[in-house]
C-alpha cells in the first residue's frame, strides 16, 4: 500500500495493515477536528471582531440540544476508537499457540539471538515465511527496544525481567532491526536485520550449523555444573523442592500465597531466591545473580520446562512446593 511512499516501510507482517489502518484513522480524525475547530475560531474571530457590523442582538445564552450534540458525537467517536485500538492491541499482544520461540538478549550495543535448536545469531534474525515467531527478550545492561518497522513491532527489552512480542512475516526479504530506546553513546549503531526466508530455505539454514547446543541441553549441563541436582531431587526429598512438572503449575508460598511458575517466577527464583519462599523449605539457596548470565538463565528455564512430572505416586505436595533450583526457594 505504501511501498512507494518513503514515510511508510513495507507491510511485511500480519499485524502491519491493522496498525497502519488505525494510525491513518487517528491522523485523519485529528486532521478533520483540527481543521473544523481552527476554521470556526477564524470564522468567528473575523465575523465578530471588534467594530464589525455583525448583528449581536438577541444572542442566545445557551442551547441544551447543542450541548448534547457536541457531547454525544465525540463520545461515540472516542468509544469507537477505543474499541478498535483495544482489539488491535490484544491481537498484537497474544501470540498463537504454535509460535516458534527465539531468545533475544540486548547488550550494548548488539542483539544476541538464539533458536531452540541452539543456533545463534548476532544482529541478524532468520525466520520462516508464514510462521508466527515469539521473541522472549531481556537485557544484560540497560533498557533497549526491539523495533522492526516493517512488522510494526516494537517492544522494550528490560534488564532483570522478560518481555515478549510476536509477529508473523508475510513477505520474504530483509528488513531493518533497530534499538528504539537510547542506550548510550553507540545507540545508533545497535542495528541489525530480520531475514524472512521461504520455509524450506529456512530449514536448510537452521540445520546448517551443527555446532550449536539446544537451550534445554545447555540448561541441563549448567544445572549439573552448578550442583542444583544435589538439592532439587525428583522425589522432593532434597533440601529444595522438586522441579519435575513445576513449570506452569501453581506454587504454594510461605504465608499462604501462591505463584504461577512461569518464566519470570523461575528467573526470580534463581537471582533472588528469598523473594518468594516455597512452603516447607528453608531459605538455603544462594543467589546466582552475577554468576549466571541472561543466556544461562534462559537455558536453565528451558531445561526445567522439559522436566515432566512423575508418572506414579502422589505429587500434590510436589506440585505445590516446586520452585526449584530455579525457584531458588530452598
Amino acid at each position: 500500500m505504501f511501498s512507494d511512499f518513503p514515510l511508510f516501510p513495507p507491510q511485511a507482517s500480519t499485524g502491519a495493515a491493522q496498525v497502519d489502518a488505525l494510525y491513518l484513522w487517528l491522523v485523519g480524525l485529528s486532521t478533520v477536528m483540527s481543521i473544523l475547530i481552527a476554521g470556526l475560531v477564524i470564522l468567528f474571530a473575523i465575523r465578530y471582531r471588534r467594530g464589525s457590523g455583525a448583528d449581536r442582538t438577541g444572542a442566545p445564552t445557551g442551547s441544551l440540544k447543542l450541548e448534547i450534540l457536541w457531547s454525544i458525537i465525540p463520545f461515540f467517536i472516542v468509544m469507537f476508537t477505543f474499541a478498535w485500538s483495544t482489539s488491535v492491541y490484544f491481537q498484537l499482544s497474544r501470540p498463537p499457540d504454535d509460535t516458534m520461540d527465539i531468545l533475544v538478549v540486548g547488550k550494548r550495543w548488539m542483539w544476541k539471538l538464539q533458536h531452540l535448536n541452539g543456533r545463534r545469531e548476532i544482529n541478524e534474525l532468520h525466520v520462516p515465511l508464514g510462521r508466527a515467531v515469539r521473541l522472549t527478550m531481556t537485557s544484560e545492561d540497560v533498557i533497549h527496544s526491539f523495533y522492526v518497522p516493517a512488522f510494526r513491532t516494537k517492544m522494550d527489552v528490560l534488564p532483570g525481567r522478560y518481555t515478549t512480542t510476536w509477529f508473523k512475516p508475510t513477505r520474504p526479504g530483509t528488513y531493518h532491526l533497530f534499538c528504539a530506546e537510547y542506550c548510550g553513546t553507540k545507540h545508533s549503531r545497535m542495528i541489525g536485520s530480520v531475514i524472512v526466508m521461504e520455509p524450506d530455505k529456512f530449514q536448510a539454514w537452521l540445520g546448517g550449523d551443527t555446532a550449536g547446543v539446544a537451550p534445554a541441553a545447555a540448561g541441563e549441563r549448567l544445572f549439573s555444573n552448578l550442583g542444583c541436582v544435589s538439592c532439587h531431587n525428583p522425589d522432593s526429598k532434597g533440601r529444595g523442592p522438586s522441579l519435575f512438572g513445576v513449570y506452569g503449575s501453581r506454587v504454594a508460598l510461605t504465608g499462604g500465597a501462591t505463584a504461577l511458575a512461569d518464566d519470570a517466577y523461575l528467573r526470580e527464583s534463581i537471582v533472588d531466591p528469598r523473594a518468594k519462599l516455597v512452603t516447607g523449605y528453608e531459605p538455603l539457596m544462594p543467589t546466582f545473580r552475577g554468576l549466571v548470565g541472561e543466556e544461562g538463565l534462559y537455558h536453565l528455564i528451558e531445561y526445567i520446562k522439559t522436566l515432566s512430572p512423575p508418572k506414579t505416586g502422589d505429587r500434590s505436595g510436589d506440585a505445590a512446593n516446586t520452585g526449584g533450583k530455579e525457584s531458588g526457594r530452598s
